[in-house]
């Protein structure tokens, strides 16, 4: 289960490292490559809560069978792919079939082990989750390195084939045994339309500018489709999902923290391989190797947490999970370019062992908020939060990036008596570029560019990680009073 999960959380980030490739092979432009990159994340958000309905229903293993070989055959086309839309197409199906992958490992997991061990198993299970999350750029950049980005596809093909090997002999078939014949369907295309839709628009609002015409559409059409979902839901027979949930303590809880969860390490490992390339200097394997302090404690630390989690109940750890998130992200807004490594190392510790003390504890959470046959229902719920809170995060850091750093590009140009123009928001949206763009169109020396530089890109990341600190304290605030007000219902 864990070698199946890790492929559909490592395809959320390997293919990053592969885009300038792909661009300079297929002739992608810059709204392909996002398209590229975010149609997987669009497909898992519309299918999440439909994929973990479905394996409830019909049976987790022979749904993640079936799910798992989809997911082969779409990796194998991304890397056969001639065109961007053949590429964007298969990155969709890639993403619909990972639906199912990250519903029903979790599912299958959770009846296979006792109440007493489940805390420990979802631990060790989402410690590789959040391994392969972490060092999807890394992996990409080596392959894309060594053998060329079809690879970043093909490689999902044996490990598969090994997952399905080890899976034929070792897990067992669940279901909702108490099930309707029939399911909602009026209920899963509307969800499985809303939901994307608000992903997509959040996903491509900064290109397409937050006030066109596809951006407000995609978020009206958003808001229509989820109050439809909500009148019809309150009136299915068997809702796709009862929102009497949200009065349970365990699953606010758990989705609270998934979203916060998702916002953080997004705009994180958005913008930190960033500085440390464009910044610091550092090559692809370096950059990939600092990360480390963050995935290895994360990694590390999981079966550990979910021991404690067994033994104290997952809304502590949760609380200890984001007081350390919001130590990191304070930490990163203090982000400089000569900030000493042990500095960035700290905070990517912290880091590690929040995103340790909260992965495995949200699932917990969520799947003890709901019957064991539910399971996949409310791993496909807390899941699609999860990738809200991404969508949501990292447009939300990326206009404080690029708000803050044009502020800050404008005002070092004033001060040094350069020009500025159209070409300043060229710079601030592609910092790739931007050293390029500041020698074309100022005459300003070598030295005088990269302090330029520096201190735009520094101060725009730090507008961004104190919007991700304030999350991940809201988040502590939040968690903190459900478990107040649990502790004073009991008394």
């Amino acid at each position: 289960m864990s070698l199946i999960s890790f492929l559909g959380c490592i395809d959320l980030t390997i293919v990053n490292t592969a885009a300038p490739q792909i661009q300079a092979d297929l002739g992608a432009s810059v709204t392909d490559l996002q398209l590229i990159v975010n149609m997987f994340i669009v497909a898992l958000s519309m299918f999440m809560v439909t994929m973990g309905r479905l394996a409830d229903t019909y049976g987790r293993r022979r749904v993640l069978y079936i799910g798992t070989v989809a997911f082969g055959l779409a990796s194998l086309g991304a890397g056969f792919a001639t065109t961007t839309g053949w590429l964007i197409a298969f990155r969709f199906l890639q993403g619909a079939a990972g639906a199912i992958l990250y519903t029903s490992t979790g599912a299958i997991v959770q009846n296979a082990f006792p109440e007493s061990q489940r805390g420990r198993a979802i631990g060790a299970l989402y410690g590789v989750n959040g391994v392969g999350l972490a060092i999807g750029p890394l992996l990409g950049g080596v392959i894309v390195s060594a053998i060329g980005w079809h690879w970043v596809f093909w490689i999902n093909a044996p490990l598969i084939a090994l997952a399905l090997a080890l899976c034929s002999f070792s897990v067992r078939e669940s279901r909702n045994e108490e099930a309707t014949a029939g399911v909602d369907w009026p209920g899963l295309v509307l969800i499985s339309l809303g939901i994307p839709s608000v992903v997509l628009a959040f996903t491509l609002g900064g290109t397409w500018g937050w006030s066109s015409g596809r951006t407000l559409g995609l978020l009206g059409f958003a808001l229509v489709a989820l109050i439809a979902f909500y009148a019809v839901e309150r009136r299915a027979t068997d809702p796709i999902i009862s929102f009497g949930l949200f009065r349970h303590r365990a699953f606010l809880a758990a989705i609270v923290s998934d979203f916060a969860l998702a916002c953080f390490y997004t705009t994180v490992l958005f913008l930190l391989p960033l500085y440390l390339n464009e910044v610091r200097g550092y090559g692809g394997y370096a950059t990939g190797a600092m990360l480390l302090p963050c995935t290895a404690v994360m990694a590390a630390l999981s079966p550990f947490v979910g021991r404690l989690t067994d033994r104290f109940g997952p809304r502590k750890l949760l609380i200890a999970g984001f007081g350390a998130f919001t130590v990191s992200a304070l930490l990163l807004t203090r982000i400089s370019a000569d900030a000493s490594l042990a500095f960035l190392v700290v905070a990517l510790v912290a880091m590690g062992l929040a995103w340790a003390c909260v992965l495995g504890p949200a699932t917990v959470s969520a799947l003890s908020s709901v019957p064991e046959r539910q399971a996949g229902l409310a791993m496909g719920s807390s899941w699609t939060f999860h990738n809200l809170g991404g969508a949501i995060g990292l447009a939300a850091g990326i206009v404080l990036y690029r708000s803050q750093a044009d502020s800050s590009l404008t005002s070092a140009l004033a001060d040094r008596g350069a020009a500025t123009g159209s070409w300043t928001k060229d710079a601030v949206a592609d910092p790739e570029r931007a050293t390029e763009l500041l020698r074309s169109h100022t005459s300003l020396g070598n030295a005088e560019i990269t302090d330029v530089f520096d201190r735009m890109f520094t101060h725009g990341t730090q507008a961004a990680m104190w919007m991700v600190a304030a999350t991940s304290f809201a988040a502590l605030l939040v968690l903190s009073l459900l478990s107040l007000t649990g502790r004073r219902r009991t008394a």
